[in-house]
C-alpha cells in the first residue's frame, strides 16, 4: 500500500495537490488522435471582468462532468478554455479607475488607453481562470484563448471583410438602441425590458388652418421637439378629411403634416400618434415610408441639443418636466393619465435605453438566419430540452439587422478606412490603408465591433480558422454546448449562423440548456437582495466536490435549481461517508495487497453486489448520454450509501473477521466494487475519488484516465441478485418492525422464517444474526407461532416471539400513557382550529402550522394504536 487515508476527511488538504498532479501530468491535454472519436466542448468564455459566481460554477461543473466522462470512455476529448474581452463592462471598469486618478480617455488618447486596458487585462483577466481551476475544471489550459488574441483578431477581420464583400455587412443611418451611460449602441439582444410606472400625457396639436385641433397621447413628451408628422390610420373615418393637412407643433411652432399609415391602431388611445423618426423604431420605419425628415434632439448622454436653447443641456427627464410645464402653460396639455409600460434598459448598467438614429455598421440577418433555422428543424443541432427550440426559432424568425458597431475603444476596431480628402472608403484585413483614388493615408473607423461578433466565431476561431489546421479538421464541429437559457439569443444563435456561413457546418450537435441557481427561497441571486453565494467560500468550507455534487444533484436540463447550505452539507456528508468506507476497506487489507481480479468462488452476496453494480454502470452511462446528470448522480448516491456502505460492507464484516479464503474473497470484491464506484463517481466528484484511488492503487495511472465502467454480460448474476433481494427485504422488514417498537439492537431475539425458499434463507441465516439482531434463526415452509411480531414480504414471513422483545404488560402500559398525552394534544389543537375567532384573526401561516401539528399528532396516535393492537 502506498499510504493510508487521513483519519479525517479534509478536502483542503489535497484538492490543490491533486489538481497540480493532473495538470503537471498532462492529463487535460487534447490530442487530435485519429484512432479515437473526437468529443469537443468550447467553454462559454467568461468575461475578464468576471468573478466566479454560482452560474459559472453550475455551467463549468456540467461541462466538466461531460468531458471527464467522455475522456474516460475513450474519446479524444478537448475542453477548450478562454475568456471574453467584454468591451462595455471592461471599458467601464478602466474608465472608472481612471476617473479616480483624475484622468479621462480623451486626455491620454486611444493608444494610451489601449495600453492601460491591456495591462488591466493582464492583471485581472486571469483571475476567473484560477477560480475555475479551484472547481476542478479539466480544460486543456495549453490552448487557452482570448477573444482579442492574435488568432481571434485575424478571424474577426476575415469574417468582416467576407460579409462586407458579400453585401451582408453595410453602413447606414438607422434607429438603434443607445445607452446614454455607456455611451454606445447596443444590440436588441442586449436590451432588457422591465415594467416601469409612467404616464400618458394627452396633448392637443392645433390644425394649421385654424379649424380646430387633433388630440394624441405620448409616454415621452420630451421627444415632441423632434416630431416631423402626426399619423392616423387610413381607414379611420374620424380623421379621413384631415389627412394631408398640417398641424402646428406645440412649443416649437413648426408646421408638420398629418399622414395616413397602417401602423396606427384605431382603437388605441385617440387613434392619433406623433411621429418622431429619430427617437422611436416604429416611427423611424413610418418616416422611411413617407420620406419624413429625421431630427435628432438629444446628445449621446441623453441631453437636449443646442438647437432648442430653452432646454439645451437638460437631461431627458429634467427636460420632460420643463416641457410638460410649458405645454400646460400654452394650453396644449389636456390631461395626464397613469400608465405602466415595458421599458428597455441596458443589460450592463440598467440605464433606460434611448432609441436614436445613428450612422452605424449592420449585418443583414435574414439570409444568415434561414440556414440556422433549418439546421435545428433538420436536427443537425438539437436543444436539450427540446422546448427551447421555440425561443431559438422565435428570435431568428423575428430578427432585425444586427447593429455591430460600438462607440468604444476596447475591442476589435472596425477594419474600415476613410479618406478625409476625397471621401473614399475601403474595407480591408490590413492594419492600414492608402486611398486607392488619391493616394493619401486613410483614417480607420474609430468604432469597435460588438463583443458578440468575435464570440460568435468562438467554436472555429479558437481551432485556428481561417487557417486550415489539424485541430480544426479533427475537433470541428464541436459536440455539446452547455449554457443557460438566458444566453440563447445573445450567443447561441450567433454561433449557429456564423458556423454555417463560414464553416459550412453547424458549430455543435447539441445545446444543453441549464437553468439558474436560485437561493433557498427560489429567488434569483442578486447584489440588491444580498443573497448571492460565493462558490470559492463554499469550496473553502466544504470542498469543491461537495459543491459540484450539490449542483449536479436534482439537476434537470432547462430547470432552475435552489441552492441551500443544507444541500451542500448533505453532499459533504456523502463525501465523508465515502472517505470512511474507503478507510475501513483499506485498513483491513494486507500490506502487500494488489487487486488481480475477482475470485472464482463468489458467494451469493458477492454476486448480488456485482450484478447491482453492473446495472448501475449501464444506467449511469445511459443517463449521461441522455444528459440526465441529476438522475445519474442520484443513482450513484443510492448505490454507494445504501447498497455498498450500509449493506455490503456490513455483510462482509463476519467474513473479514473469520479470516482465510472467505476474507480474501470478500476483500477482493470490496476493492473491485470500490474501484468501479470511484470511476463512476469521478466526473461528479473528481478530487476525493482521485485521492482515494491513488491511495488504493499503486498510483501509476490517474483515475481520470482510467476506463469508465460499462455493462458487462459476464458480471450479470440476475438469478442470485433477485434471490438475495428477497433476503434483504425480510431483514429490512424485521428492522423496520423493531424500530417501530423502539427495540434497541442490543436486544437479540429468535427469528422464525416461513418460506418456500428454505435453502436460500437457511444459507443466508448468518445475515439475520448480523443485520436483523437474531439470536438464532429457524427456517421452515410452515411455522405456527402465537404472540409474535411479524414481518411480511412477498417471499417470506418472519416471526419474532413477543416475550423476547418486550414485557407485554409494561409495554401496553407505556403505550397507553403515551396515548393519553397525544390525545390531549389532539383535543387542544382541534379545539383551537374549530374556534371561529382564532381562524378569523390568526395569520394564514399560523393556521397552516397548527394544522400540520394536528396531522402529526393524529399520525402518531394511529401508530400507537397499531402498536397496542399488535399485542392483542
Amino acid at each position: 500500500m502506498k499510504k493510508e487515508l487521513d483519519k479525517v476527511y479534509i478536502p483542503g488538504n489535497f484538492e490543490d495537490r491533486i489538481y497540480k498532479y493532473w495538470n503537471d501530468g498532462g492529463c487535460f491535454r487534447a490530442e487530435a488522435d485519429r484512432t479515437k472519436k473526437p468529443y469537443t466542448i468550447v467553454i462559454p468564455p467568461p468575461n475578464i471582468t468576471g468573478q466566479l459566481h454560482m452560474g459559472h460554477a453550475l455551467d463549468e461543473t456540467l461541462q466538466d462532468i461531460l468531458i471527464r466522462y467522455k475522456r474516460m470512455s475513450g474519446y479524444a476529448t478537448l475542453w477548450l478554455p478562454g475568456t471574453d474581452h467584454a468591451s462595455i463592462a471592461t471599458e467601464a471598469k478602466i474608465v472608472e479607475a481612471m476617473r479616480k486618478e483624475g484622468v479621462t480617455k480623451e486626455q491620454i488618447g486611444r493608444d494610451g488607453f489601449m495600453e492601460r486596458a491591456w495591462k488591466w487585462k493582464e492583471q485581472y483577466g486571469g483571475r476567473i481562470v484560477e477560480q475555475l481551476k479551484k472547481l476542478g475544471s479539466s480544460c486543456d489550459w495549453s490552448r487557452e484563448r482570448f477573444t482579442m488574441d492574435e488568432g481571434c483578431n485575424k478571424a474577426v477581420k476575415e469574417v468582416f471583410v467576407k460579409l462586407y464583400d458579400k453585401g451582408l455587412i453595410y453602413r447606414g443611418e438607422r434607429i438603434i438602441n443607445w445607452c446614454p451611460k455607456c455611451k454606445t449602441s447596443i444590440s436588441d439582444a442586449e436590451v432588457e425590458y422591465e415594467d416601469q410606472a409612467g404616464h400618458f400625457w394627452h396633448l392637443r396639436y392645433k390644425l394649421a388652418d385654424g379649424s380646430g385641433y387633433i388630440e394624441l397621447a405620448t409616454t415621452r413628451p420630451e421627444t415632441l421637439l423632434g416630431d416631423t408628422a402626426v399619423a392616423v390610420n387610413p381607414n379611420d373615418e374620424r380623421y379621413k378629411d384631415l389627412v394631408g393637412k398640417n398641424v402646428i407643433l406645440p412649443l416649437v411652432h413648426r408646421e408638420i403634416p398629418i399622414i395616413a399609415d397602417d401602423y396606427v391602431e384605431m382603437d388605441f388611445g385617440t387613434g392619433v400618434v406623433k411621429i418622431t423618426p429619430a427617437h422611436d423604431p416604429n416611427d423611424f420605419e413610418v418616416g422611411l415610408r413617407h420620406n419624413l425628415p429625421v431630427l435628432n434632439v438629444m446628445t449621446d448622454d441623453a441631453k437636449i441639443t443646442e438647437e432648442y436653447p430653452k432646454y439645451a443641456g437638460m437631461d431627458r427627464y429634467e427636460a420632460r418636466k420643463a416641457i410638460v410645464a410649458d405645454l400646460e402653460a400654452e394650453g396644449a396639455l389636456v390631461r395626464i393619465e397613469d400608465y405602466s409600460h415595458n421599458v428597455g434598459t441596458c443589460y450592463r448598467c440598467s440605464t433606460t435605453v434611448e432609441p436614436r438614429v445613428s450612422k452605424q455598421w449592420f449585418v443583414k440577418m435574414e439570409p444568415l438566419a434561414k440556414p440556422a433555422i433549418d439546421a435545428v428543424k433538420n436536427n443537425e443541432t438539437k436543444f436539450v430540452p427540446e422546448r427551447f427550440n421555440k425561443i431559438y426559432f422565435h428570435w431568428l424568425e423575428n430578427i432585425k439587422d444586427w447593429c455591430i458597431s460600438r462607440q468604444l475603444w476596447w475591442g476589435h476596431q472596425i477594419p474600415a478606412f476613410y479618406c478625409d480628402d476625397c471621401g473614399e472608403m475601403v474595407v480591408t484585413k490590413e492594419n492600414s490603408a492608402v486611398c486607392p483614388k488619391c493616394g493619401k493615408p486613410m483614417r480607420q473607423d474609430p468604432d469597435t465591433l460588438d463583443t458578440w461578433f468575435s464570440s460568435a466565431l468562438w467554436p472555429f476561431s479558437t481551432l485556428g480558422w481561417p487557417d486550415k489546421t489539424d485541430d480544426l479538421d479533427f475537433f470541428y464541429p464541436t459536440n455539446t454546448l452547455v449554457t443557460g437559457y438566458d444566453i440563447i439569443f445573445f450567443w447561441v444563435v450567433r454561433m449557429m449562423f456564423s458556423g454555417i456561413e463560414h464553416m459550412g457546418k453547424v458549430p455543435f450537435d447539441t445545446v444543453l440548456i441549464h437553468g439558474l441557481v436560485r437561493d433557498s427561497q427560489g429567488r434569483k441571486m442578486s447584489k440588491s437582495l444580498g443573497n448571492g453565494i460565493d462558490p470559492l467560500e463554499v469550496i473553502a468550507e466544504y470542498g469543491a466536490d461537495a459543491l459540484r455534487f450539490t449542483l449536479a444533484t436534482g439537476n434537470a436540463p432547462g430547470n432552475d435549481m435552489r441552492y441551500s447550505d443544507e444541500k451542500v452539507k448533505a453532499s459533504r456528508n456523502f463525501a465523508n461517508k465515502i472517505w470512511n468506507a474507503s478507510r475501513f476497506v483499506m485498513m483491513n487489507l494486507p500490506e502487500d495487497f494488489k487487486f488481480t481480479g475477482l475470485p472464482e468462488n463468489l458467494t451469493i452476496e458477492d454476486k448480488w453486489i456485482i450484478s447491482k453494480f453492473n446495472d448501475l454502470a449501464k444506467a449511469v452511462n445511459d443517463n449521461l448520454e441522455g444528459y440526465e446528470l441529476g438522475v445519474a448522480v442520484s443513482k450513484l448516491y443510492d448505490f454507494i450509501w445504501d447498497v455498498y456502505c450500509d449493506w455490503y460492507i456490513e455483510l462482509t464484516k463476519p467474513r473479514i473477521m473469520a479470516g482465510g479464503e472467505t476474507k480474501d474473497s470478500a476483500q477482493a470484491v470490496l476493492v473491485f466494487i470500490m474501484q468501479g464506484m470511484l470511476k463512476l463517481l469521478h466526473p461528479f466528484m473528481p478530487f476525493i475519488t482521485e485521492e482515494i484511488w491513488q491511495t488504493l492503487t499503486d498510483g501509476k495511472t490517474p483515475l481520470m484516465l482510467e476506463k469508465f465502467p460499462v455493462f458487462e454480460e459476464s458480471l450479470s448474476y440476475k438469478a442470485e441478485e433477485e434471490a438475495f433481494e428477497k433476503v434483504i427485504a425480510v431483514i429490512r422488514e424485521i428492522r423496520n418492525r423493531r424500530t417501530e417498537m423502539n427495540i434497541p439492537p442490543s436486544v437479540k431475539a429468535q427469528v422464525f422464517i416461513e418460506t418456500e425458499l428454505k435453502d436460500l434463507f437457511e444459507s443466508c441465516s448468518m445475515f439475520f444474526e448480523k443485520l436483523a439482531f437474531a439470536s438464532s434463526v429457524k427456517v421452515d415452509s410452515k411455522i405456527e407461532l402465537e404472540d409474535a411480531v411479524t414481518a411480511v414480504t412477498d417471499s417470506a414471513r418472519a416471526f419474532i416471539p413477543m416475550n423476547e422483545l418486550v414485557d407485554k404488560d409494561k409495554e401496553i402500559a407505556r403505550l397507553t400513557k403515551e396515548k393519553e398525552k397525544v390525545q390531549k394534544d389532539i383535543d387542544f389543537l382541534s379545539g383551537k382550529l374549530n374556534n371561529p375567532g382564532f381562524v378569523a384573526k390568526a395569520p394564514e401561516k399560523l393556521i397552516e402550522a397548527e394544522k400540520a401539528k394536528l396531522a402529526k399528532a393524529e399520525e402518531k396516535m394511529q401508530k400507537i394504536n397499531q402498536s397496542i393492537e399488535s399485542f392483542k
